[in-house]
């Protein structure tokens, strides 16, 4: 077999790349690539809050051991190793991901760094979930901690983060109970599940009577421009025909109304075959799209009145990225069921759904179930997470900048013919375009800046680390100006 370790460079001071390169051949093994990135300052933040070079309050450490040279030790420079990693990547990972050029290795705060050295501003977070940002402190040591400890045990064992985790999102919101998944797909796939049994059982049926169960209500209802995950049953409740088309059939008994339209989901729910409607209080991925605080309402009276569940997926909307803790807060809503992810960990994989009693009276054990879901290691992250997210002080800071980087936007973009509308809330934020936005993007990446877009790709979307400092957003406005000016025709 071919030797499979990559060399990688050794950053000098600032992050810029050197040309040596170090394989470690100790016990046989490759250097990391921690060890070889060698020593780098960590820092400490104070109450989430960062500066413009990453995080606040930095404390001296003790740096790490660099790999020692072996006789495989080369001189590639960055480039190579990145153009050798990218052709392993098409060679070896299948190609379900469109990537740009770069590798990164590392990063810190907004702030992110590639193999050969280059600094960029994240404004991606990892599609709104590293909240915290890289590198928080906090985080870091609490997973380190963590994983010493104990990182795995299944779900036959109780464990004091999962419990922990459990009571504080309980403790922080409309639930009576929590369920924990992997992602946001499967927590939506959960709540999907919980919904059709709560549906048998409200019917008066008996759930495991397939004969029986099948006069009760089972339809799921969500929306035109919703995403909602890409397995069989989320994967029915999402819209672009892209992501639908190639894997029909799907999930028997669901559909898509335009979203905000009241009228439209009565005339659903009229049916009375509906079990459970989905929908994203602020729409993430179909455009950076809110509603309303009324048709919220609306909707959560239309599915009292015809014996719905009403879900919530706030996986992107959710936990502070609003400004608030919950997206639905704003209305005054409360729904049956919510699920959540993205940023509940700060960078490990969750997902959650948090429910009502009545819904939780419906389950039973082995009804539902995962092996690695609710694990020691990322619930200790979520804890960590959650604690630092839902302070009031915190999320008031999240609501300030997310106005202000609108108000930038707005003043910086005025006067362009292709910039239709900024839209958004709190640090969740859309540019629509007149055209497509890949072309800012790409620029935007090549100056330092990495965006992402949304909707049928011409909007480009914003969503930042929650811990973006003032400083950052002014020099993303700065540089989206620019970019916007210089490829949009």
């Amino acid at each position: 077999r071919s030797d499979t370790r990559y060399a990688y460079p050794s950053p000098k001071p600032q992050h810029a790349a050197s040309a040596e390169q170090v394989r470690s051949e100790s016990s046989g093994g490759m250097a990391t690539l921690a060890s070889c990135l060698g020593a780098r300052p960590v820092a400490r933040v104070h109450h989430g809050m960062s500066d413009r070079k990453g995080h606040r309050g930095r404390r001296a450490v003790a740096p790490r051991a660099a790999a020692a040279p072996s006789l495989h030790e080369s001189t590639q420079t960055g480039a190579d190793l990145t153009a050798e990693i990218i052709a392993d990547e098409k060679k070896y990972i299948l190609q379900t991901y469109s990537r740009p050029n770069i590798v990164l290795t590392h990063g810190e705060g907004s702030r992110l760094y590639d193999l050969e050295g280059k600094e960029y501003l994240d404004f991606t977070s990892g599609i709104a979930v590293n909240a915290l940002g890289h590198a928080h402190p906090a985080w870091v040591d609490s997973v380190s901690e963590q994983a010493a400890l104990l990182a795995h045990t299944s779900n036959l064992f109780h464990t004091v983060p999962q419990v922990a985790l459990a009571k504080a999102l309980v403790e922080n919101s409309f639930a009576d109970r929590a369920f924990f998944a992997n992602s946001g797909t499967e927590a939506n796939e959960a709540a999907i599940k919980f919904a059709r049994k709560y549906a048998k059982i409200r019917a008066g049926v008996d759930p495991y009577d397939a004969e029986a169960s099948a006069s009760a209500p089972s339809d799921l209802l969500a929306f035109e421009g919703s995403f909602h995950g890409r397995t069989l049953g989320a994967l029915s409740l999402t819209y672009k025909s892209q992501y639908r088309t190639p894997f029909a059939p799907l999930t028997p008994g669901s559909s898509l109304v335009p979203y905000g339209d009241l009228d439209a989901v009565r005339a659903a729910l009229s049916s009375g075959r509906v079990a459970a409607v989905f929908v994203e209080p602020i729409q993430g991925e179909g455009g950076i799209h809110d509603p309303g605080a009324d048709f919220l309402r609306g909707l959560r009276s239309a599915c009292d009145e015809a014996g719905a569940l009403l879900v919530f997926d706030e996986v992107q909307v959710g936990l502070g990225r609003t400004g608030s803790l919950w997206a639905h807060e704003r209305a005054g809503v409360t729904p049956d069921l919510l699920t959540l992810a993205k940023p509940l960990a700060g960078g490990l994989p969750i997902g959650a759904v948090l429910l009502s009693q009545r819904v939780a009276d419906a389950m039973a054990p082995g009804d539902h179930g995962s092996t690695f879901a609710g694990n020691p290691l990322v619930c200790q992250a979520a804890v960590t997470t959650f604690d630092i997210i839902r302070q009031p002080r915190f999320l008031a800071e999240v609501a300030r900048k997310g106005e202000a980087l609108r108000a930038g936007l707005r003043a910086a973009l005025d006067g362009n013919p292709h910039v239709r509308e900024v839209r958004g809330v709190g640090l969740i934020v859309g540019i629509q375009l007149d055209q497509a936005a890949g072309a800012v993007v790409a620029a935007a990446r090549e100056r330092g800046l990495l965006i992402i877009t949304a909707g049928a790709g011409d909007i480009v979307r914003l969503v930042p680390p929650l811990i973006v400092s003032d400083e950052d957003i002014d020099e993303a406005v700065q540089t989206i100006r620019k970019v916007c000016a210089e490829v949009l025709t």
